[in-house]
């Protein structure tokens, strides 16, 4: 059964249609790359997926339960995590610190009024297992806000991974990176793929991003889906090349 199934959505604002008419599967263990020019509708996709946003038609089901009308923490509890565009984190806070926030609200500690010394260790090893998962062990316990953003950013990875999610959506996780830090986060992506058996959905404008790591790419248009497939079919698609690689259609 596949784990995401996303049926003939589409997403109205007044007269603007933003989505239209969009169906995807994703398979579990799959790693899936939407791209798109700007404006092409992805983020507002991602948001239908996630919750911020109700489809004005169209279903969404997840793990076989219909998601559609259920708000994004209800959708977390059951296994969707997701970052954003814009890095969300704490920056005013250690590393350490806001791994930790994330595990305690996964674990569902920060409800509680008091905490056992049992769960404070389950907390503080799962804090560390993250912190040596993405490598930011010797920054642990410098404040966020004071890092370079590529480690900003696979902070907000590893806090969404804190939530033991069996999807992880990624909006654009490598935007406004230099060559060094696109590598370290492609490279922490692939890792959570492959060693943490995970289903990712990501957009994304590196193309070589998407290349490196995509078992399928669906291309978004005007709202539109333009084409799906692997990576080598979509390379060689003349209407993809045509309407964002950047290429002549021959």
């Amino acid at each position: 059964m596949s784990l995401l199934r996303v049926d003939n959505v589409s997403k109205h604002f007044g007269n603007l249609i933003a989505v239209d008419d969009i169906s995807m599967t994703v398979e579990p263990g799959e790693l899936r790359a939407v791209i798109g020019p700007n404006g092409a509708g992805k983020t507002t996709f991602f948001n239908m997926i996630s919750g911020f946003l109700t489809p004005s038609s169209g279903h969404i089901v997840f793990d076989g339960e219909d998601i559609t009308s259920l708000l994004p923490a209800r959708r977390v509890w059951r296994g969707i995590a997701r970052t954003f565009q814009i890095t969300e984190v704490f920056p005013e806070l250690t590393v350490r610190e806001n791994m930790r926030i994330a595990v305690e609200s996964a674990s569902g500690f920060r409800l509680r009024l008091w905490q056992s010394r049992e769960d404070d260790g389950e907390v503080r090893a799962r804090v560390i297992d993250l912190l040596k998962m993405s490598g930011l062990t010797e920054k642990a316990d410098r404040l966020v806000g004071e890092l370079a953003h590529g480690d900003q950013r696979a902070t907000e990875i590893m806090m969404a991974l804190a939530l033991k999610p069996r999807l992880l959506l990624l909006d654009e996780p490598t935007a406004g990176m230099g060559d060094q830090e696109t590598y370290d986060i492609t490279q922490l992506i692939r890792k959570l793929h492959r060693d943490q058996k995970l289903t990712i959905v990501l957009i994304e404008h590196d193309m070589r991003v998407v290349f490196h790591l995509a078992d399928r790419i669906m291309v978004l248009a005007e709202g539109k889906m333009l084409a799906e497939g692997t990576p080598q079919e979509i390379a060689a698609n003349e209407a993809v090349q045509a309407a964002y690689l950047g290429k002549a259609a021959a």
